[in-house]
């Protein structure tokens, strides 16, 4: 038996991967974020599976639910909100595994930055205006950030912003961002993309913080920051540039 680590995607149970449905299907026990994922989600679960939130469990809990399923032979899916490769503290938990000597693998899911673009219909990575996407978040009540990882130093390079778990700081990061981004620089907030509730605000560095405070949004949210949210100033893309000498590629 192996513990399966499924990413379940932004929330709406129609956006999992069919392998991560073939695996909920087959689970005899499911461990699953109760804050942030859409009930229906778990309709690709087996009615005789046993189903446990981890919403007020700390990470050894759920590895002591993990482990007692697992050495009782039963098939196990530990459900991620978005998809496993950020802040899903796959590390930690795995390194518990790891220590008690449960196999266990991954299937990625789609994460909710791209699923926040996809509502929005914009492209995060535009010719001539960014062409790198940060995906970081910021510190409150919550792990310490690298020393090197300030959002000041991001902020520097101008690339597409993408903020996690940050939207109660929203006013004091816009006025970091500011004299890098500029006050008119487009920023999309999207509140559980893809959930019946979504919700989508726009506007600007110097206008988003008034409209998140108005919806009150607390959590679950994430913050894009960029010129590519407004591409009509970009460029084109050189791979299909009408002048490009695609001889070499045919010959290939």
């Amino acid at each position: 038996m192996v513990i399966h680590f499924v990413g379940a995607g932004p929330g709406a149970a129609d956006l999992l991967t069919v392998r991560a449905t073939r695996l909920l299907a087959g689970a005899d026990v499911v461990l699953y974020p109760g804050t942030y994922l859409d009930p229906e989600v778990l309709s690709h679960v087996s009615p005789g599976a046993e189903l446990v939130d981890t919403q007020d469990l700390d990470l050894d809990l759920i590895t002591t639910h993990l482990t007692t399923a697992h050495h009782a032979g039963k098939d196990v899916v530990r459900l991620a909100s978005g998809d496993l490769s950020v802040f899903s503290a796959l590390a930690e938990q795995t390194r518990r595994l790891d220590a008690a000597g449960v196999p266990w693998d991954v299937t990625p899911g789609v994460p909710a930055y791209a699923a926040a673009a996809a509502l929005v219909g914009r492209e995060l990575t535009v010719p001539l205006l960014a062409q790198s996407v940060v995906l970081t978040r910021t510190q409150a009540r919550s792990t310490a950030m690298p020393g090197t990882e300030s959002l000041a130093a991001f902020a520097a390079t101008r690339a597409t912003l993408v903020l996690h778990l940050a939207i109660t700081r929203t006013r004091q990061l816009m006025a970091e961002l500011e004299p890098e981004y500029g006050a008119d620089c487009p920023v999309v907030v999207v509140h559980r993309a893809s959930q019946p509730d979504q919700q989508v605000l726009r506007g600007t560095v110097a206008s988003i913080a008034d409209l998140v405070e108005k919806a009150a949004l607390r959590q679950a949210a994430v913050i894009l920051v960029g010129r590519a949210l407004d591409p009509r100033p970009g460029g084109e893309s050189y791979l299909y540039d009408s002048a490009r000498d695609r001889t070499l590629k045919r010959r290939a």
